[in-house]
């Protein structure tokens, strides 16, 4: 995505045009990097503290015992990882 100003939230569209980070509803950050952008979270399994990758549409991808893990798996796939809090 290109920077069209010196807002750092001012995005270049895929269609072209800008459009702005900060006003994005629910549907357009789901499908937003949905092949480029991963997330992670904590969540528990069976008992046990772990981290899920999910797309950034939410569909999930992987889980693991360790954040740092999680994130390198996400990078060694050529996506940006992204924590989510």
């Amino acid at each position: 995505m290109d920077i069209k100003s010196s807002d750092e939230t001012a995005q270049q569209g895929p269609m072209g045009g800008t459009f702005d980070l900060r006003h994005l509803t629910a549907k357009e950050l789901a499908q937003l990097g949905v092949s480029q952008i991963a997330y992670v979270r904590p969540v528990v399994v069976n008992g046990a503290r772990a981290f899920a990758i999910h797309a950034a549409d939410g569909t999930p991808m992987a889980v693991t015992g360790d954040r740092e893990v999680a994130m390198a798996a996400i990078a060694q796939h050529e996506m940006l990882p992204v924590s989510v809090h």
